[in-house]
């Protein structure tokens, strides 16, 4: 949740004439995905995407999605009728395109560092986890205030965007952190950053959810303490990479088919030359030559490649030496057998 719907009706919703604002958070989105060696992380992509395209609502999406008063927050609809629409739709909408721009380059920033940091699944279990946490806490704080002292204003209150999530991932981002942050003017711990903004943003533009903000920031508090409470990876993540690896499951069965179907080394007629490895690591039905590393087949007992005694073949290193071997090569005597046998 991030703006009340008062603001939405005066500014208008969906796709109209850009201000200038959209083509630039596209830009950020390129620089940032685009610069050499980036991560690339593809949850934050995906709900940069998302979002952008509820709000433009190109095509035939204009006609499928449902309008921004039919999902806006409402804590006496949704607990009045249980309408689970506006609890889980409205985070992704937002009332105008400087609502959208600086949300989503909120998004881009927290969501890089966090999944990169976390990893794609791990992310985007915390990113559900938080959305229901600040949902639901918004829903108790409405209904708490109603009852202890008819607070109706935020019971009754209209209110969509992805803030009260990303106040939840500001919180996550910065509680362990000891650096410090300038915001307006001020110097504080960055782990208190959540609570300032909190506060200037109410100062600075009262049409904001006050109360979305701050159970985004109460999310992100108890997602850190079940986090340390269940000390292991969380159910919501164990679901989700369970449903990726089904999913996968055919890329991962073609990779490895792909795999096979070219072993990695060099080919030479009947062996191929590789690393050196123990003997368990060579492949059955061939033997590995301690000198040039040659893969020769277990039918002969000389390296086909340098002319090596097979040391694990006891008579055939006893009658390689009553032949005048002295079973070590020198690397010269390896190269000319080498010339010899490829110059044939």
């Amino acid at each position: 949740m991030g703006s009340g719907m008062s603001r939405g009706r005066r500014r208008g919703f969906g796709a109209g004439a850009s201000g200038g604002m959209l083509p630039l958070l596209a830009l950020q989105v390129l620089i940032e995905y685009g610069r050499a060696g980036a991560s690339r992380p593809p949850v934050t992509a995906a709900l940069l995407a998302g979002n952008a395209l509820i709000y433009l609502r190109p095509g035939a999406l204009d006609g499928i999605l449902p309008s921004v008063t039919r999902v806006s927050f409402n804590p006496r609809l949704i607990v009045e009728n249980g309408d689970l629409v506006r609890f889980f739709l409205s985070p992704f909408y937002h009332l105008s395109e400087s609502h959208l721009f600086y949300n989503m380059t909120s998004l881009l920033w927290k969501g890089i560092q966090l999944e990169t940091s976390m990893g794609s699944v791990e992310f985007a279990s915390m990113v559900a986890a938080l959305l229901g946490l600040s949902q639901g806490i918004a829903l108790l704080l409405s209904k708490g205030l109603l009852l202890l002292g008819d607070y109706t204003a935020y019971y009754d209150q209209y209110a969509v965007g992805f803030s009260g999530v990303l106040f939840a991932m500001k919180v996550v981002l910065n509680a362990w952190s000891e650096d410090f942050v300038y915001l307006h003017g001020m110097v504080i711990p960055a782990k208190y950053a959540a609570w300032a903004e909190l506060i200037l943003i109410q100062v600075f533009i009262p049409g904001t959810s006050f109360l979305g903000h701050l159970s985004g920031i109460l999310a992100g508090l108890v997602y850190l303490w079940l986090k340390r409470a269940l000390n292991g990876p969380d159910p919501l993540t164990l679901l989700v990479s369970s449903i990726t690896k089904v999913v996968t499951w055919p890329v991962r069965f073609a990779q490895n088919l792909l795999w096979s179907a070219h072993p990695q080394g060099r080919f030479r007629g009947r062996g191929r030359v590789g690393r050196r490895q123990s003997a368990r690591d060579t492949p059955r039905g061939l033997w590995r030559c301690p000198a040039c590393t040659y893969d020769n087949s277990v039918s002969t007992d000389i390296c086909e490649m340098c002319s090596t005694a097979r040391e694990d073949h006891d008579f055939s290193l006893r009658q390689y030496h009553q032949a005048g071997g002295t079973g070590e090569l020198t690397v010269d005597e390896i190269r000319r057998r080498r010339l010899q046998r490829f110059g044939r």
